[in-house]
């Protein structure tokens, strides 16, 4: 892995579900059994390099060939519980929302560029491919979703400002990252935040891309198990924040102060707040365009 490590990749913050082992049925359960005794494990950058290594060959490799078999593992009140990476599932899903963007013109990237980085027809090949794969498994779902260059408002819904978690990482630890900022919750306790939120919104504002956000993400969160744990990782952003700003970051706080607003029908302290929360990622998403 040394050659990995020469580089880090700042741009993408996780939303990740950790399942006690108990959840996964067999053969699987005994493969993370077994993979959850090893001394250490591998981190988010180095499934990124793998990933951007693959891209850069020729012709690139849109998805990996086979599914991955790495995971993120946790303990939570003394039961084992992992994250499956499903980095082949994902990166289908990432050139579908890649496509989808491109096809409505909401891609930053020009679509000649798009076709010189992944060539159509191996784009087409991949698609085909996921078709197939999706015939033979259809109740798939990954257990991790990422944003690029923000952390989307809402997920912050699903976290309480107690369980940020803003240190560096402890002597030894490889992780690659100057620092790490997470939130970590049960999954009733996203659960039940998101429904009142939502709750709140539906009654207060009306449809739109907010409450379509919410409702996408709590049917996500009905797939797992309820004694799972809900975690929120800023993940490379930590690389391009600054420290000050980071440990300054109170955005889940930002979001229940909203919502609570909302509720008791402060709708002017409810826009400040939103304002504040937005104009903070909308700084950050710009970074994407410095030198």
């Amino acid at each position: 892995m040394g050659q990995q490590a020469a580089f880090t990749v700042p741009y993408t913050a996780y939303l990740r579900v950790y399942e006690p082992l108990a959840a996964f049925p067999e053969p699987e359960r005994s493969h993370w059994v077994e993979y959850a005794k090893r001394a250490s494990f591998p981190c988010a950058q180095d499934e990124l390099r793998r990933s951007i290594t693959d891209l850069v060959a020729t012709p690139p490799v849109v998805v990996p060939e086979r599914e991955s078999a790495e995971a993120f593992v946790a303990e939570v009140d003394g039961v084992t519980c992992v994250c499956p990476w499903r980095t082949r599932l994902r990166g289908w899903k990432a050139l579908a929302a890649l496509t989808h963007a491109a096809g409505n013109r909401e891609l930053e990237l020009p679509l000649p560029v798009l076709d010189a980085a992944l060539p159509p027809v191996v784009r087409r090949q991949a698609v085909a491919d996921y078709e197939r794969w999706l015939e033979r498994n259809p109740d798939a779902r990954p257990w991790i979703r990422t944003a690029v260059w923000h952390v989307p408002v809402r997920w912050f819904v699903l976290f309480s400002d107690e369980e940020k978690e803003f240190a560096k990482p402890e002597s030894g630890e490889k992780s690659g990252q100057q620092f790490v900022l997470r939130y970590r919750t049960p999954m009733v306790q996203a659960r039940r935040r998101l429904a009142r939120g939502l709750k709140v919104l539906r009654e207060e504002l009306e449809e739109g891309p907010l409450v379509d956000g919410l409702v996408d993400v709590g049917r996500w969160l009905e797939e797992f198990h309820p004694r799972s744990l809900v975690e929120l990782d800023y993940g490379g952003l930590v690389h391009v924040i600054p420290e000050e700003q980071l440990a300054e970051d109170h955005s889940a706080a930002d979001a229940a102060e909203g919502i609570a607003a909302l509720r008791e029908g402060d709708s002017d302290r409810a826009g400040v707040v939103y304002e504040r929360l937005t104009d903070r990622w909308r700084a950050v998403r710009h970074l994407q365009f410095a030198n």
